[in-house]
């Protein structure tokens, strides 16, 4: 079993997700270079931002499968950041169709993180709750929307231009509320697996929520199966 994982960031999810998938799946090693995959491995690379990861980062993908032979699935996570979710899953097949692109035996999965990554990590109760002290600007925040009850997918952008710098804005507030720091180029704690399990406890307690956040949980649920299985 081998996966290809094009990301869209080029720091945040080339750190994070290397550190979920060793609780997710300890059973894939991680190689550097897309040529040394054998078994059970995989290789994750950055596609440099959005619309790169789509108009250059899947065709140099593509590319690097068809040479090698050897990967399962090709994984493309990126933001849906203004989008829905459906509009940028169906940005990504309509561009492999409309360039006919042949995936031959690679099965693609898309995961959208809706809106970004930094969405998903504010749905760690441990970090923010609703009681807790707050400074004056995590307290604005949390009378717009509060986190840790509201999905934090379902949450919009309050004053910034977008959604993704504000939630961005408001994990920085939380860690900061906590004697920790947050940055896309040093995640730090959002690394960690007791981060992932509170992430996860969220899903399992409050399924309605962070819902694409389930998608990449699923999926690496099915890959632990058929790893067991084979």
């Amino acid at each position: 079993m081998n996966l290809y994982i094009l990301v869209e960031g080029k720091n945040t999810e080339k750190k994070i997700y290397p550190s979920w998938l060793s609780y997710l799946l300890p059973q894939l090693k991680r190689v550097n270079f897309y040529d040394q995959v054998d078994k059970n491995s995989y290789f994750l690379i950055s596609g440099h931002g959005y619309p790169n990861i789509i108009e250059h980062g899947i065709p140099n993908a593509i590319d690097k499968i068809h040479e090698t032979g050897k990967y399962n699935y090709l994984v493309v996570c990126l933001d849906a950041d203004e989008d829905t979710v459906e509009d940028r899953k169906t940005e990504v097949d309509e561009f492999i169709i409309n360039n006919n692109i042949d995936l031959g035996k690679t099965e693609l999965v898309t995961i959208i993180q809706n809106r970004c990554i930094e969405t998903w990590l504010l749905g760690n109760r441990r970090m923010f709750n609703s009681i807790q002290p707050k400074e004056s600007l995590l307290l604005d925040y949390a009378n717009y929307y509060d986190v840790s009850t509201e999905d934090p997918e379902m949450m919009g952008s309050y004053t910034h231009k977008n959604h993704a710098d504000f939630h961005y804005a408001y994990l920085k507030k939380i860690f900061r509320a906590n004697n920790k720091v947050y940055t896309k180029n040093k995640p730090r704690d959002a690394q960690e697996r007791y981060y992932l399990e509170q992430l996860m406890l969220r899903i399992q307690e409050q399924p309605q929520h962070l819902k694409t956040f389930q998608d990449l949980i699923e999926f690496c649920n099915m890959i632990r199966q058929k790893l067991s299985d084979s």
